[in-house]
């Protein structure tokens, strides 16, 4: 039986020095889709110096790739099911070079937006084949549970490293180098991975169900705009509308998958054993991970007032204990602990780590970090434990089906996150402003101290000092909102995850015909 036809029914095999080899090829592109989310921090300045582009062409370049991103990933992962994951893998990244190229070099803000758009098609190709290519090379639970946290850890990792890198670079050389760092690593997959990596695909796809593709679209692009936008800009309808109206759609798309002959998402997918619950709390997980960054970040450098470049730096802090965390939750399950319990403590920690940031005065660098790092330690447990479990109970013909949706709830977990918590600090902060403050200086702490920095002497010095009071009391409520939301996450997991057991026979194509 050749692996593209292997039922998930087949007794697992243990991977051996290709897959592995094979693994860190993968983490190419990975670590390069997952760097693109923040690699434009620092080049901002430079590309408004040197294109010049207006303000709604300055959000475009910024949001047009994590919105296509996110808007894909569904069709992608059903694409690659149907047609092979890893020549969906080599066809994405011949795209993601030559539009990072034509960025490296774009004379014009148009030209920017439109390479942009191009790399974020072809990350929402590399994000879920790689995911599905780990569910077909590693069929040993054991095996696959490492790798999925190794391909966490990068994840997480890149996203944090993308900042600092994009810094490091603009100090030495020109903006265009943010995006030819790309070139080596995806040439290095298009020569290495034909080699090392297998072909798969679901053997009886049936067809492709192209009304689905502008559903899903139409169904995740106005959520995700919206919920990106309401944090910093507030409740205001031309952000509300565009969340309804994807909701809207979101049904519409719901009704598609389970009325049509050969649904782009099987509804059988979701009643895999196991998959709904980690799907959703793999969506809490990233909610907790975005719904933190937009207060510690800003708190770096508007509170602290540290450099752009400083405040990466510092940022890499909370990063380094993450990529002990997943490996020792993997050895965990391997030595009997039940994933129910794993996940329930992650969750715990996680809260903590929210609760951590209520302590945190205008000048507690290490309490801010410490709390992040406890943060993140958490949730990259629930992340690697969740990505395993969705795996483990998707059969081997639809994992790039599953990937997608995985990485689908993940992006709406992170705007949810920016969007309720950020409203919630951002009220905090309103209210903590001082009377007759300018109404530039509520809406954020950016724009206060911008102000206070046109007011003279004591003036300026006293609204920038209750600014950052008010921003970090802000920051205090959205941890305790935070921290609510991920105990109660805790007790879902504790509930639901207890009973589930998820074995290899479990996941079996036959049960994906309905």
């Amino acid at each position: 039986m050749t692996q593209s036809t292997q039922r998930s029914s087949s007794p697992a095999v243990r991977a051996g020095r290709r897959e592995w080899t094979a693994l860190v090829v993968l983490m190419l592109p990975l670590l390069l889709v997952s760097m693109d989310v923040s690699v434009l921090y620092f080049a901002a300045p430079a590309i408004s110096a040197d294109l010049h582009p207006t303000g709604v062409q300055q959000l475009w370049i910024f949001d047009v790739y994590g919105f296509v991103l996110a808007g894909l990933l569904m069709t992608m992962g059903a694409l690659g099911d149907r047609f092979g994951r890893r020549r969906l893998l080599l066809a994405g990244a011949a795209a993601f070079s030559a539009a990072s190229l034509v960025a490296a070099y774009a004379d014009s803000a148009p030209t920017l937006i439109a390479a942009r758009a191009v790399l974020g098609i072809g990350g929402a190709t590399l994000m879920p084949s790689t995911m599905a290519l780990l569910r077909t090379m590693f069929t040993d639970p054991g095996q696959r549970a490492k790798a999925i946290g190794l391909w966490s850890g990068v994840m997480t990792g890149g996203i944090a490293l993308g900042s600092v890198l994009s810094g490091v670079l603009i100090h030495f050389f020109w903006w265009g180098s943010v995006f030819l760092v790309n070139l080596p690593a995806m040439a290095l997959l298009l020569v290495l991975g034909p080699a090392l990596l297998p072909e798969s695909r679901d053997p009886r796809p049936g067809g492709f169900d192209w009304p689905s593709v502008p559903l899903s679209l139409a169904a995740v692009l106005p959520v995700v705009y919206g919920l990106k936008e309401i944090p910093s800009e507030g409740w205001h309808a031309r952000y509300v509308v565009p969340v309804a109206v994807g909701l809207v759609f979101v049904a519409f798309f719901v009704r598609r998958q389970r009325t049509a002959a050969a649904p782009m998402i099987s509804p059988a997918l979701l009643r895999g054993r196991g998959f709904t619950p980690a799907v959703v709390l793999n969506l809490v997980a990233s909610f907790g991970v975005m719904g933190s960054a937009i207060f510690t970040t800003q708190y770096l450098q508007a509170v602290l007032g540290k450099s752009a470049l400083e405040a990466a730096l510092w940022a890499l802090l909370p990063s380094v204990p993450i990529g002990a965390a997943a490996p020792l939750a993997t050895t965990l399950v391997r030595r009997g602990v039940h994933r129910a319990y794993l996940v329930t403590a992650g969750f715990a920690v996680a809260a903590a780590g929210y609760g951590l940031l209520t302590l945190a005065g205008t000048d507690a660098l290490w309490t801010v970090l410490t709390a992040a790092a406890v943060l993140a330690c958490g949730l990259v447990v629930v992340v690697s434990q969740m990505t395993d479990l969705a795996l483990g109970a998707a059969p081997v013909e639809r994992a790039g089906a599953a990937s997608s949706l995985l990485e689908t709830g993940a992006e709406l977990g992170g705007a949810l996150g920016m969007a309720i918590l950020g409203a919630v600090g951002a009220a905090v902060y309103r209210r903590g402003v001082p009377a007759g403050t300018p109404d530039e200086a509520k809406e954020t702490l950016g724009a206060a101290l911008a102000v206070a920095g046109r007011l003279p002497g004591r003036a300026g010095d006293a609204l920038a000092e209750a600014a950052r009071s008010a921003f970090t009391d802000g920051m205090h409520a959205a941890g305790i909102a935070g921290a609510v939301v991920l105990a109660g996450a805790a007790v879902a997991s504790a509930l639901t995850l207890r009973r589930i057991h998820v074995r290899e026979e479990e996941a079996s194509a036959p049960d994906l015909a309905a």
